[in-house]
């Protein structure tokens, strides 16, 4: 991007009409690192939420304690024991008709969440799935956790919502996919 200085005076280096006639070099380095700054931004938290999602899924359908309807450490025994202070029981009620499916499903659904976001494929949907993992585990699990920023989920929902209002930008597949689109148009 060329910067122009508009002038009433001929001179030097105007090409006559008082625009300057090169960039000052400077602001092109800014602006370059600027236009970087602002593509990349959001690169950081996507690979930070899209690793640990990917993480957090595989450790739970790792954890054959955790992928069980009962017993200390499962996902059954987590749901009943926070079952009371939810702020949405039903959804807990609903998580406890088929605990293990629904260990599995948080599971999957994590890394399904964090491959997405990761590669940067349907950017958008990913964030916002993984804003709805977070929001149902801070309503049902961290619900109940004092003070309220103690609890991870919140912040977890907090740290989704840029990707979900932004989309995966480069790199990504997404922005491929546009690029390939846009040339064949």
């Amino acid at each position: 991007m060329a910067h122009t200085r508009q002038g009433g005076s001929t001179g030097a280096g105007t090409g006559g009409g008082g625009v300057r006639a090169f960039p000052s070099r400077p602001r092109r380095w800014f602006d370059r690192a600027r236009e970087l700054g602002f593509r990349y931004a959001l690169l950081p938290l996507r690979i930070f939420l899209g690793v640990t999602f990917v993480y957090a899924g595989l450790d739970k359908l790792d954890d054959k304690t955790f992928l069980a309807a009962q017993g200390s450490g499962s996902i059954g025994e987590l749901m009943r024991s926070v079952r009371d202070t939810s702020a949405v029981p039903w959804l807990v009620d609903r998580a406890l008709t088929d605990p293990v499916a629904f260990g599995e499903a948080i599971a999957w659904g994590e890394i399904a969440v964090g491959v997405g976001t990761l590669v940067g494929l349907l950017g958008r949907l990913a964030a916002l799935g993984g804003a709805l993992i977070s929001l149902s585990l801070w309503l049902t699990v961290s619900w109940q956790t004092t003070p309220y920023y103690y609890g991870n989920d919140l912040a977890y929902l907090m740290a989704w919502l840029p990707l979900v209002l932004a989309g995966a930008a480069a790199p990504s597949l997404d922005a491929l996919i546009a690029k390939r689109r846009r040339r064949r148009a």
